[in-house]
């Protein structure tokens, strides 16, 4: 039963930012292009980002990454919390920047960052599912247990970790997932309001911003478990919806065209053809 409740989860994770989008798309006319825009936009800024922090992390080893001390839980958490802020914000930035130099208004800001945020839900969901999947085949012999005997004991922990929990667990990618498109939407109008209100405080507002949620849930969810880095999350979801509301503004409106005048009554509307007008049409 879990397992069906897993793939419900991911099929409304997958389903969450299409509905935005179709939402802004009739209410606010917001182009289907700039959620592909803003898709594209978080694809190139993980490119950058995952190796940086591979090479911090792992290669460089500059940041302590043992979490049982405090100070480096924090120092840990900050890192990530700012580079995360850096490599998006930033990617966000060079986009209304150089490609949706369209996006100025409410609606396209809300598009953009609705595709931002999209796609990562998305990929989250497919891989998640790709996952449970192929250890719900496992546990019932279906499919090959890819690992030697000796670490069955593990596999059966992860089992057990992912299956013998209480059916509401299933939904806690879910309510992840919609908190942090909240925290996406509202990011995404702070970096636009860089462009409409000529002000670079927005950029650096945005990546902190980005750098205190990510950095409280890691020590959140370090420190005191899933569902209170979840709990926390909930509260910058909240301050980023009050965000939200703050700049919203009412899309422009086309210009009305003026009809142009009809003639009248009895006015020859065709100009008279003199003969220095012919003569002068002639080809010298």
């Amino acid at each position: 039963m879990i397992t069906v409740l897993y793939f419900l989860s991911y099929i409304l994770i997958i389903a969450l930012p299409l509905i935005i989008g179709v939402w802004l798309h009739r209410t606010r006319k917001a182009s289907w292009r700039l959620f592909f825009i803003g898709a594209v936009t978080f694809i190139a800024s993980q490119v950058l980002h995952i190796p940086f922090n591979w090479l911090v992390l792992q290669q460089w080893q500059l940041i302590p990454t043992d979490t049982a001390v405090p100070i480096n839980l924090i120092i840990l958490a900050i890192f990530l919390g700012l580079s995360s802020g850096f490599f998006e914000e930033g990617a966000r930035y060079l986009t209304y920047r150089f490609w949706a130099k369209d996006a100025r208004t409410w609606g396209r800001g809300m598009m953009l960052g609705d595709g931002h945020g999209g796609i990562e839900a998305i990929v989250v969901a497919v891989i998640a599912a790709i996952n449970i999947g192929a250890l719900a085949l496992m546990r019932g012999g279906l499919i090959p247990v890819p690992v030697p005997p000796e670490q069955m004991g593990l596999l059966e922990a992860q089992y057990a970790a992912v299956f013998d929990v209480p059916l509401y667990n299933a939904f806690l990618p879910l309510i992840e997932r919609v908190l942090a498109i909240c925290l996406h939407l509202a990011l995404s109008l702070m970096v636009m309001q860089v462009f409409t209100r000529r002000r670079s405080i927005w950029l650096l507002a945005a990546i902190l911003w980005h750098a205190l949620a990510n950095a409280m849930v890691v020590i959140a969810v370090t420190t005191w478990g899933v569902w209170a880095s979840e709990g926390l999350l909930a509260v910058f979801a909240l301050i980023s919806l009050g965000i939200i509301y703050w700049l919203k503004e009412p899309e422009p409106q086309e210009p009305d065209i003026d009809p142009l005048p009809l003639p009248l009554a009895g006015e020859d509307t065709q100009a008279a053809v003199t003969l220095d007008m012919l003569e002068r049409s002639r080809y010298t």
